[in-house]
C-alpha cells in the first residue's frame, strides 16, 4: 500500500474509527509552561517535554499525532520574534512526532497540525484573503517536506479563512486533508455560521474529513455532529467521514487555575457515540489528558466494526424539540435550579456616574462569599443610572460570576425592547428578570415618556416563543435562536390572592422559566398565598427565589413599613429592630437568616437585596446560609 495514500484508505475504505490524540497545549501547562510562552518554540527549546507528550498518548491508545505547530505560522509566531524560525520550528515539531512513533510497534500516523493565523481577515480585518492563503502555504509546505501523513486544519471559527486555508493544502498535496471548526455554546460559530452551513460549505471546499474541535464538552459535539451528517445526507452531496475532538467540558477558573470537568470515563462512553454520528476520527481538545485517550480506546476496542450510522438514521430529520432538549441549560443559574441547589441571587443598582469601582467592589466581595448570580437593577425607582447591560457585562467578564439583567418593558416600544435584548444577549448576558419597571413620575424625571407596547407577560411571551426560536416579532429569522433564562415578578403577600395568582398564572403560561418576589417578612401569608395558587391552578412547579430584604435600622423598617407597596412587617419584627438600638443591623441579619430557614423548605433560592449598598451584610447572610 502507498505509505502516501494509507491514512486516506484506512478512513475511506475500512470503516474502522483512528483515535487521535488528545491536549498539547493545556498539557504543557501542566507541566510547567506558562500560557504567555509561545509553545511551538518548545520544539526547539524543550523538545524532551513535547516528546514525552506525545509518548503519554502513543501509550494510551493513540493512532495518530497531531505535531505541536497549530501555531507555527508567520502571525503568531511574529508575537514572540520568531516568525525567522517558521520552517524549522514546523520541521522540529514533525520530527519529534516521528521520534515518539519509534517507541511502538503499531502503526502510527502524523498530522501535521495548523491552526488559526490570529488575525482577521478581510472584509474583517486587515489581512487579504490571497496573504493568508500564503501564510497558510508557507507552513503546511515545511510539514510536507518534513513528511507528515495528512493535515489537520483545526480550531477554526471563521469560514473565510478555513477557505483559504483549504486551498493553500490543495494546492501542495493530495494527502488527507481534514477541516475543523469551533462553536459557540450556542451551537454556532463566532461569525454566527450554524453546523448546517459549516457542513455544507466545509464540503464544497473540498474537505477529506469535515471536524467538530474545541467547543465544549462531548454532548455539545456529538449534537453538532448529528446536524451536520444529517444537513449532508439531504443533499446531493457524498458523505464524507467526520472527525470529533472536543474539550473536557467548558473551562472553569478555579482559584487561580484553568480546570476542565469532563471526566475520562464520561470521554470513553461518548466515543462510541460519535463513531455511530460519523465520525471516523475520534479524540480530544483542551482539558484532555492521556487518560482521557485511555478511555476512549478501551471503548473503541470493545465496539464491533461498523458503527457507522445507517442511512435511515441520518435521514430522518432532527426535530426542533429534540434538539432543544439537548442542549445544554442556557445559563449556570438554569443549570443550578434544575439541578434542585440551593440558589442565592443579590441584587446591586448600577452607579450613577461614570465610576464603576464601588460597584465591582461590592460584586468581587459577594462572589468570594459564595453568591451564584447577581441582579442588576434597571433604573430603581426610575433614577437615572449607568444601563444595567453594560454593568451585567463588566461584572460577568471581570468575575467568575453570572448576572441577570432587570428589563422593564417601562418606556420601550417594540423596535427598543428587541434591540436590546439582542444587544444583550451578544454581550453573553442569558438570564432576564422581566418587570414592567416603576413609573417614571416618581424618579428624577417625572416628565418622561413612561409609554411601553408590552405588559410583562407579553415581553416574556415575545422572548420565549419568538427570540428563542429566533424570529422577531414579525416572524423575521434572526440567523439563530437567542438562549435567554426568563424570569418574572411576584408578589407573595398580596393583599388580593386573586388578582396576583390570575397575574402569575399569565406570566407562566407566557414561558417565565423562575420566579423573583418581593421582599417576605411574613412566611406564614407567603404559604398562604402558594397554596391558594395551587387551588386555583395546580402545583406550582417554577422555582421561586423569595426575596429576602435585610432591615438596617428602625427607621429602615419604619419607611418600609409604611411606604413600599406589597411590604408589611409584623409588629413583633419592629420591636425587634426597635430594641436592638445601634444593633439593629446585626439584628436585621438575624431575622433574614430565620425568614429564610422558615421558608428553605419551599423555596428554591433567595433573591437577596442589601439596603444602603451594605454589601458586607449581604455577604455574611450568604456566608450563613452555605454554613445550612
Amino acid at each position: 500500500m502507498n505509505p502516501i495514500n494509507d491514512l486516506k484508505d484506512v478512513l475511506f475504505n475500512t470503516g474502522v474509527p483512528l483515535l487521535s490524540d488528545g491536549a498539547m497545549g493545556t498539557q504543557l501547562h501542566a507541566r510547567g509552561v506558562s500560557f504567555n510562552e509561545c509553545f511551538d518554540a518548545l520544539n526547539l527549546t524543550n523538545p524532551d517535554l513535547v516528546l514525552q507528550i506525545h509518548r503519554d498518548y502513543l501509550q494510551a491508545g493513540s493512532d495518530l499525532l497531531q505535531t505541536n505547530t497549530f501555531g507555527a505560522n508567520r502571525y503568531k509566531l511574529a508575537q514572540h520574534g520568531m516568525e525567522k524560525e517558521l520552517k524549522r520550528i514546523n520541521h522540529t515539531g514533525v520530527e519529534i512526532a516521528r521520534q515518539a512513533v519509534q517507541s511502538v510497534s503499531k502503526k502510527v500516523y502524523l498530522l501535521g497540525d495548523v491552526g488559526p493565523l490570529g488575525v482577521r481577515l478581510a472584509p474583517f480585518g486587515r489581512v487579504q484573503p490571497d496573504q493568508a492563503r500564503q501564510a497558510f502555504r508557507e507552513q503546511i509546505e515545511a510539514l510536507l517536506e518534513a513528511g507528515v501523513d495528512g493535515i489537520i486544519l483545526e480550531t477554526f471559527s471563521d469560514l473565510y479563512e478555513m477557505r483559504e486555508a483549504i486551498r493553500a493544502a490543495k494546492e501542495l498535496c493530495s494527502l488527507l486533508l481534514i477541516a475543523s471548526m469551533t462553536f459557540t455554546r450556542d451551537d454556532v460559530t463566532l461569525l454566527g455560521d450554524t453546523p448546517t452551513q459549516v457542513a455544507r460549505q466545509l464540503s464544497e471546499f473540498g474537505a477529506d474529513v469535515i471536524g467538530v474541535n474545541c467547543s465544549g464538552g462531548p454532548a455539545q459535539v456529538w449534537r453538532i455532529l448529528r446536524q451536520m451528517g444529517q444537513a449532508l445526507a439531504s443533499s446531493e452531496i457524498n458523505l464524507p467521514p467526520f472527525s470529533a475532538m472536543p474539550n473536557a467540558g467548558w473551562p472553569e477558573q478555579v482559584g487561580g487555575r484553568i480546570m476542565y470537568p469532563a471526566n475520562a470515563e464520561y470521554f470513553g462512553e461518548y466515543a462510541l457515540a460519535f463513531c455511530e454520528a460519523g465520525a471516523r476520527l475520534v479524540g480530544g481538545c483542551c482539558g484532555t489528558t492521556p487518560a482521557h485517550i485511555a478511555a476512549m480506546r478501551a471503548a473503541l476496542d470493545g465496539q464491533a466494526e461498523g458503527c457507522a450510522p445507517s442511512v435511515s438514521e441520518l435521514s430522518m430529520p432532527i426535530e426542533i424539540e429534540d434538539i432543544r432538549a439537548e442542549v445544554e441549560p442556557p445559563s449556570r443559574l438554569a443549570k443550578k435550579l434544575a439541578e434542585g441547589k440551593f440558589v442565592i441571587s443579590v441584587e446591586m443598582d448600577p452607579p450613577r456616574g461614570l465610576s464603576t469601582h464601588k460597584l465591582l467592589a461590592g460584586a468581587s466581595l459577594l462572589s468570594e462569599a459564595g453568591a451564584d448570580v447577581i441582579n442588576i437593577a434597571d433604573s430603581p425607582m426610575a433614577r437615572m443610572r449607568m444601563s444595567p447591560w453594560a454593568v451585567c457585562e463588566l461584572v460577568q467578564r471581570t468575575f467568575d460570576i453570572e448576572t441577570t439583567l432587570h428589563f422593564p418593558t417601562r418606556g420601550r416600544n417594540l423596535l427598543r425592547v428587541q434591540g436590546d435584548l439582542l444587544a444583550a444577549h451578544a454581550l453573553g448576558i442569558r438570564n432576564v428578570f422581566v418587570v414592567m419597571g416603576d413609573p417614571t413620575a416618581i424618579g428624577d424625571y417625572p416628565n418622561a415618556m413612561d409609554n411601553y407596547d408590552l405588559v410583562p407577560s407579553g415581553l416574556i411571551k415575545l422572548i420565549k416563543q419568538h427570540l428563542n426560536v429566533g424570529i422577531d416579532q414579525a416572524g423575521a429569522e434572526l440567523g439563530q435562536p437567542t438562549q435567554f433564562f426568563v424570569g418574572c415578578a411576584l408578589n407573595l403577600t398580596p393583599v388580593d390572592f386573586q388578582q396576583e395568582a390570575k397575574n402569575l398564572r399569565r406570566k407562566l403560561e407566557a414561558g417565565a422559566d423562575f420566579i423573583l418576589t418581593q421582599p417576605v417578612f411574613q412566611p406564614q401569608q407567603a404559604e398562604a398565598f402558594l397554596h391558594y395558587y395551587q387551588t386555583q391552578y395546580g402545583e406550582l412547579d417554577t422555582p421561586i427565589l423569595v426575596g429576602v430584604l435585610p432591615l438596617y435600622s428602625l427607621r429602615h423598617a419604619l419607611f418600609l413599613h409604611n411606604e413600599v407597596p406589597g411590604i408589611h412587617i409584623q409588629e413583633e419584627t419592629l420591636e425587634r429592630i426597635r430594641s436592638a438600638g445601634d444593633n439593629a443591623a446585626k439584628e436585621g441579619i438575624r431575622i433574614a437568616l430565620e425568614l429564610i430557614e422558615q421558608m428553605r423548605s419551599w423555596a428554591s433560592g433567595i433573591y437577596l437585596m442589601p439596603a444602603f449598598h451594605r454589601y458586607d451584610i449581604a455577604a455574611e447572610i450568604i456566608e450563613a446560609c452555605r454554613r445550612f
